[in-house]
């Protein structure tokens, strides 16, 4: 698993061995969502929305991170950058 940015008490990660689609975790004290790494939409979960605008730009700063990781922890399931 990688913890990949924080924000505060906000924790960005991604599993391993995870479910498709490709997607990153936002955990924190009082919520937590999977955010799919494509469109930056929350697929399960809930984000306070000044947290996710936070989180929405530095996933659009991050993108070929978040794809090298989501990649390297999920090597099953690679997504291709096109």
């Amino acid at each position: 698993m990688g913890s990949l940015a924080r924000f505060g008490n906000v924790v960005i990660k991604v599993y391993g061995n995870d479910h498709l689609p490709p997607h990153f975790h936002v955990v924190a004290p009082d919520f937590s969502a999977l955010i799919a790494i494509d469109s930056i939409a929350i697929l399960r979960g809930d984000v306070p929305s000044d947290v996710f605008g936070i989180i929405r730009e530095w996933a659009e700063t991050n993108r070929v991170t978040l794809v090298a990781e989501w990649n390297r922890c999920n090597p099953r399931f690679q997504l291709i950058e096109g």
